[in-house]
């Protein structure tokens, strides 16, 4: 038995975010156009539903950012983006079985704010001709402060924009400048007074540690300016260096990337940071006013995890739109063309545009729930959750438990992690496909 192993593993591994079970990279072609229609249809009709719906367009392409997005200088795609995103709407909306009220909408890209308020009233109005929107539908939409002013806010607010969403990672100028942004703690600080002027309830704010050229002392100073203006949410995520994945990333130069060490020192500095300011500890890597209603989900164990992180949201079906959107089912999951051409083509054809996806065995069931477990609430009861392969399970825990000391306890079926910050790594223990794709995917710290 190596002492040492769980320190090692934190600093060497490489493992999923876990944002899905089996992860995105694991998806295939074997889930068609024809499978996703029969999920749909097989919807419960008074069950509401979330939608994503994804505007990959950025003016400019940040060099950390690993999502899929593309850049313009011309406002003139996002219009034939709209036209074929109605398409889509309406190729979905007869597939189910009636008008499906929305439990969330989530706004992502790239950068939903790139679009004008008549744009955005368009989007609105494309989304609620098919989707009924109740007082109970938490509407989110990422915000870049740079693309963002008070005519594009007043459209957002008619959309019916009830938290905000907004990107930071790091105010230093030198650490922006080592990761292609220019945003200004004095441009975030203005728009969040905006969103307050006009009502709304929640703000949160991303922040990554890890980037170029990030010291503890330029770190604190950005979390210092962060609390100032006190959002109730903030994630923290470790930034995800994978130039093979994310061909911009090669821009980054990677001698000043933080080491493994200098990435838990910092993770675990702005954790105190953050706790010594107040919040609550959500999940692995949020924070939140300990009266926010994350706050709340973590506490009371209704706390869930999607493709945007951690959420209070617990609808089995989430509808993604857009190229590149992934949709969950309560059968499995999809997710559509990712070159947008190449949607637009499958959509005017009046198909549905998916290109990939998971259909859920019961072992992808069972791990999935104890990922879930692990992620969001520190523990799970591997008896109840995996019930007839019980012992299969359990044989899990306990070579997790022996090959990593400290991470963890099992008594009896009941496994918990000693550290929420490690739960992603203990989680990843009962993935069966993590060893052969270890390459792909982000360090553990």
């Amino acid at each position: 038995m190596d002492p040492n192993a769980l320190q090692t593993a934190l600093l060497t591994a490489r493992i999923p975010r876990y944002t899905s079970y089996p992860p995105a990279d694991r998806f295939s072609d074997s889930v068609t156009p024809e499978l996703v229609s029969d999920w749909m249809g097989a919807l419960p009709a008074d069950e509401p539903i979330s939608l994503y719906a994804h505007i990959p367009f950025c003016r400019r392409l940040c060099w950390f950012c690993a999502c899929r997005t593309q850049g313009t200088k011309s406002l003139s795609p996002l219009d034939g983006y709209l036209d074929h995103l109605q398409m889509e709407v309406d190729i979905r909306a007869a597939l189910l079985p009636g008008k499906m009220k929305l439990s969330a909408l989530h706004l992502g890209g790239g950068t939903p704010t790139i679009l004008s308020p008549d744009r955005m009233d368009r989007l609105r109005d494309i989304l609620f001709g098919s989707f009924e929107l109740t007082p109970q539908t938490e509407v989110s939409v990422e915000i870049d402060p740079c693309e963002c002013d008070g005519p594009r806010l007043d459209a957002l607010m008619r959309l019916g924009l009830s938290r905000a969403s907004v990107g930071v990672q790091d105010f230093d100028p030198v650490v922006q400048q080592a990761i292609g942004r220019e945003q200004t703690a004095e441009q975030t600080i203005g728009v969040v007074r905006e969103l307050r002027a006009r009502g709304i309830p929640s703000v949160n704010v991303d922040l990554l540690y890890g980037l170029p050229y990030q010291t503890a002392e330029r770190l604190t100073r950005t979390l210092e300016q962060v609390i100032e203006f006190r959002p109730e949410r903030l994630a923290l995520y470790g930034y995800a260096h994978v130039p093979w994945a994310a061909r911009r990333q090669r821009l980054i130069p990677e001698d000043a990337l933080p080491s493994p060490e200098e990435r838990l020192e910092l993770s675990a500095m702005a954790r105190e940071i953050l706790v010594s300011a107040g919040y609550t500890v959500v999940g692995i890597d949020h924070f939140a006013e300990p009266q926010d209603t994350l706050a709340i989900a973590a506490q009371t164990g209704t706390l869930r995890r999607n493709f945007q992180g951690y959420t209070t949201d617990t609808a089995d079906t989430i509808l993604g739109l857009g190229a590149s959107a992934i949709s969950q089912y309560p059968s499995g999951y999809s997710q559509n063309i990712a070159a947008t051409d190449g949607w637009q083509r499958a959509v005017a054809a009046g198909q549905l545009p998916v290109a990939r996806g998971a259909a859920l065995t019961r072992q992808d069931r069972i791990v999935s729930t104890i990922i879930r477990d692990l992620m969001c609430d520190g523990h799970c009861d591997i008896g109840a959750v995996a019930q007839g392969d019980a012992d299969r399970y359990r044989g899990a825990a306990e070579f997790a438990l022996a090959r990593l000391p400290g991470i963890g306890t099992l008594s009896e079926d009941q496994l918990e992690v000693s550290d929420l910050r490690y739960a992603r790594l203990l989680a990843s223990c009962f993935d069966p496909g993590v060893g052969s794709n270890a390459a792909r995917y982000s360090q553990a710290s």
